[in-house]
């Protein structure tokens, strides 16, 4: 497949693609040059730098969307121009559509966090995500072409995002859930959320603990296990956590053997 570059040059598209690859940034008729060259800072923000650009209004290159791009530049000079929606997602295994409004289509509905975990767990597949016009959004049509929705749980009172923050919202949570997401100042990387499998091992753990040291009532056992595990499951925890705290059982039940 192949598509033209912001210099008008055409260049040929690869089908499969590295493990690890960010989902790409598809905006559909974006009118605004600021909008646009914001959105290439928020992407550069958050380690995306895939834009594809749908009959950008009034043609490309715009006059001042390097200028709103506050130095991602490099987003800008190796954008995509397609001619349709299409065309822009004929080579993706995996397109998302955000959108804010209830569409009466059966696809299956994330908000930010969890698209992007649909999207990490897809390593290695060409992914995208698409962003509708500014005042419109995506159409019927367009959204009908995606896997499933992206939505905001934004206030009802106030539900309106510009383009370029809806971008920042999926790129952080794209970068939190690949695990590259790294605290400034200290490097210290901040822990994806914890897997079912990580969660299901620490309740074993735990409980067998528990067991030992004698602290269910024998009546009660299964019901405090269960609330035990609920108190968990509200916790949110991360992998790094579960490890801290398998690794403090550990301690407890050596000491106390």
């Amino acid at each position: 497949m192949t598509s033209r570059d912001a210099q008008g040059e055409t260049h040929t598209t690869i089908t499969e693609v590295p493990p690890g690859f960010a989902p790409a940034v598809i905006l559909v008729e974006p009118q605004l040059a600021e909008n646009i060259g914001m959105t290439a800072r928020a992407m550069a923000n958050f380690g995306l730098s895939e834009l594809r650009l749908v009959n950008p209004k009034n043609g490309w290159p715009k006059k001042g969307v390097r200028e709103a791009a506050s130095g991602a530049t490099h987003v800008l000079d190796r954008a995509t121009l397609y001619g349709s929606v299409a065309e822009a997602i004929a080579d993706c295994r995996y397109v998302l559509a955000t959108t804010a409004r209830e569409r009466g289509q059966m696809k299956r509905v994330f908000a930010p966090e969890e698209a992007m975990g649909e999207v990490v767990a897809r390593e290695g597949q060409r992914t995208a995500v698409m962003f509708g016009r500014e005042r419109v959004g995506l159409t019927n049509e367009e959204v009908s072409l995606a896997d499933a929705i992206v939505t905001f749980p934004v206030s009802p009172d106030f539900p309106s995002l510009n383009l370029a923050q809806a971008v920042l919202l999926v790129g952080y949570a794209w970068r939190q859930a690949s695990g590259r997401a790294v605290l400034p100042f200290t490097g210290e990387l901040l822990s994806p959320p914890a897997t079912r499998e990580a969660l299901i091992a620490l309740f074993g753990s735990l409980e067998s603990a528990l067991d030992a040291a004698g602290f269910y009532p024998p009546e009660k056992r299964d019901i405090i296990a269960r609330n035990m595990r609920d108190m968990l499951h509200r916790m949110s925890l991360t992998e790094q956590d579960v490890r801290t705290f398998r690794g403090a059982l550990r301690a407890l039940t050596r000491r106390g053997s």
